[in-house]
């Protein structure tokens, strides 16, 4: 994801970390969300965790599931802070996430929920596959060796 520190509308607002650990990402997706105004008041504010949630094809429609938002403390109509949000994609990017994951077992796993340049929510959604342990092993060692490679050279270098 290529930060744009020169436009002050880009932020973003919440990242899961643990899914690039936890699944192999093939490809990855951005769609508009659907919300209420409360929910882009809290965005502004940072409250949002988008860790523990999925998304899923649901017929012809792209649901985020299980996103928190927290409640907008001076909103006078609130929003539930975990409810299903639609998201905005269209009918052929739809019709292949729903392809991915009934016929090649794939999961959708939301990996960023950000500001675009124009001010607009947007959720990065990522086409995924399930990491077994030696596989997370394997990154993990990978990592490390990287980590100690960089190490080397800067004292050596």
């Amino acid at each position: 994801m290529a930060s744009k520190p020169d436009n002050p509308n880009y932020k973003v607002i919440a990242e899961n970390r643990r899914a690039r650990f936890d699944y192999t990402i093939d490809r990855d997706l951005e769609c508009g969300i659907q919300l209420m105004g409360s929910e882009v008041k809290s965005l502004r504010t940072g409250q949002s965790n988008i860790a523990e949630s999925y998304a899923e094809v649901d017929g012809t429609e792209l649901w985020l599931v299980n996103a928190y938002i927290a409640p907008y403390e001076q909103a006078m109509f609130g929003h539930e802070d975990r409810r299903r949000r639609k998201l905005l994609a269209s009918k052929k990017e739809i019709s292949d996430l729903w392809n991915a994951t009934q016929r090649k077992g794939m999961t959708l796993v939301p990996l960023v929920l950000y500001f675009n340049h124009r001010g607009i929510a947007k959720v990065k959604i990522g086409v995924a596959k399930g990491k077994r342990a030696p596989d997370k092993r394997e990154t993990e060692a990978k990592r490390d060796w990287n980590r100690q490679k960089q190490r080397l050279l800067k004292e050596h270098g």
